[in-house]
């Protein structure tokens, strides 16, 4: 399986992160908003999370090991539960250092300023977020479906900001301005509460697929199929196994033959394979395709 093309793309979203996180934490503490701190601080940990992400790309690149024969598709879904484990516990600590500064009576800050920080990296985020998802929907990377979902992470916050801190300057000069006192911290909780559903959504993802939940939509394609097929070769029945694992498709079946059957060589059993393989979408690194035939239905 070549990844080279997503491992381009992910050095290239580790470099932005990289800038665009330095760049927050630092103007973040130059204005002494915990917001554009936070997401500054957020961008730096998905720079790590990123890297975690680069080496499972490369790992699936190669055919498997001596120690890991079916490959390393399994280190996907773990790495994408673990990517967004951590962005959920980011919410969950923005949260709570935004109570914290509401309950401390707020501060003031340069809104003006803040509001035109905002404005740009909200659009450099978002601008990233749209080229990383076209590159996970062109090569059905699901590593760079969850750095552009990220990316739209950090985006989303920067636009809340924007929206904050314009309200907030409007408001100094008016009857209104000992609130905007808490625009920074009350930002940010809303920004938090509405970003968490997200991350803890693919975790739950992620997590079926490392427990190998049979994916409902995959198996009925591969009953329909087999239904169909065991009546026009006269087979009294089948047994089917499938779930998925990353980007691949994995999917076990076990046809039931008659003890009657007559066989007139190996090339008869791999016609009758192929013929399930071109009505699954043909030979495909996105599946891995098993069919066995018995006579016996215990060892179906």
């Amino acid at each position: 399986m070549d990844t080279s093309r997503e491992q381009t793309l992910l050095k290239r979203s580790i470099a932005a992160t990289l800038i665009v996180g330095a760049a927050c934490v630092g103007f973040g503490l130059w204005m002494g908003s915990q917001a554009i701190i936070f997401d500054g601080i957020y961008s730096l940990v998905d720079v790590l999370l990123t890297l975690v992400v680069l080496a499972v790309s490369r790992l699936l690149s190669n055919e498997g090991s001596h120690r890991f024969q079916y490959g390393y598709w399994h280190l996907e879904p773990l790495v994408v539960a673990f990517n967004s484990a951590m962005l959920s516990v980011a919410c969950v600590y923005a949260m709570v250092n935004a109570i914290t500064g509401l309950m401390s009576g707020g501060h003031t800050l340069a809104f003006g300023l803040g509001a035109g920080w905002a404005a740009l990296i909200g659009i450099v985020s978002l601008t990233i977020s749209v080229y990383m998802l076209r590159g996970a929907k062109a090569l059905s990377s699901e590593l760079l479906r969850l750095d552009a979902r990220g990316w739209l992470v950090g985006g989303s916050l920067s636009a809340g900001l924007l929206v904050g801190f314009v309200a907030a300057a409007l408001m100094v000069n008016t009857s209104l301005a000992p609130l905007a006192r808490y625009v920074d911290s009350a930002v940010l909780l809303v920004i938090a509460l509405c970003l968490l559903p997200m991350p803890v959504m693919t975790v739950w993802h992620a997590l079926q697929e490392v427990l190998m939940v049979a994916p409902g939509d995959l198996d009925r394609q591969v009953r329909t199929i087999m239904d169909a097929l065991i009546i026009e070769h006269s087979f009294p029945g089948y047994t089917s196994y499938v779930t998925k694992t990353g980007r691949v498709d994995v999917i076990e079946i076990h046809v039931i033959v008659p003890a009657d059957y007559r066989l007139d060589g190996i090339g008869q059993l791999d016609a009758i394979r192929q013929q399930i393989a071109d009505r699954l979408g043909g030979q495909s690194t996105q599946y891995w395709l098993s069919i066995a035939f018995t006579g016996d239905r215990k060892w179906a």
